[in-house]
């Protein structure tokens, strides 16, 4: 990695961590460019430099909020022996976290800007690596999906290598399982 790739994570971190403590103690709804710029000590118009717009610093600044349940997950999947059951308590753990933060999680996974962000996941991880823990094989793909369509889709496969849903279905499965979790998600 360059010098210029270094500070360029550098100065998203900073920006990052202004509005996660932004979040932490006035909530989202009470994020700016003011008061992020102002808290991470730089001019607003630098945080252009590194982020398309406020909902783009947001997404980042969410993605923290999905460490505790990555350092989770293992406690859950640890105990299962078929694909079918470590989809189930993927699903659990997930939704356990989830639920106690519904507003972080729901503007990570369904608001309008998620799904634009292609490379944010991967982006994020290359920013912050010690939120990934140290996951298996099979479980880090689908954390560093970008939408969680996707994520869900690599979580099902393994059902379907297992023959325990065709794969014909996968679509469709995966389909009601996140309209179901939306309409719980955005309700809470």
């Amino acid at each position: 990695m360059n010098k210029k790739e270094i500070q360029r994570r550098r100065m998203m971190g900073y920006f990052i961590e202004a509005t996660n403590k932004i979040i932490d103690q006035e909530g989202i709804e009470a994020v700016t460019i003011r008061k992020v710029s102002d808290l991470a000590g730089y001019n607003s118009a630098t945080i252009y430099n590194y982020f398309e717009n406020i909902d783009h610093l947001i997404f980042f600044a969410c993605m923290k909020y999905l460490k505790p349940y990555i350092l989770d997950l293992p406690n859950y999947i640890d105990k299962t022996n078929t694909a079918l059951e470590k989809y189930i308590a993927i699903w659990k753990c997930f939704c356990k976290h989830s639920f106690e933060k519904p507003e972080i999680y729901h503007r990570i996974f369904f608001y309008k800007f998620s799904d634009s962000i292609k490379d944010a996941v991967s982006e994020y991880y290359a920013i912050f690596p010690e939120e990934l823990a140290n996951h298996s094989d099979d479980i880090l793909p689908m954390l560093l999906k970008h939408n969680i369509y996707d994520r869900c889709i690599t979580a099902l496969e393994s059902c379907v290598n297992e023959n325990i849903i065709k794969k014909d279905h996968i679509h469709e499965i995966n389909e009601m399982i996140l309209l179901i979790y939306e309409v719980l998600i955005a309700n809470i």
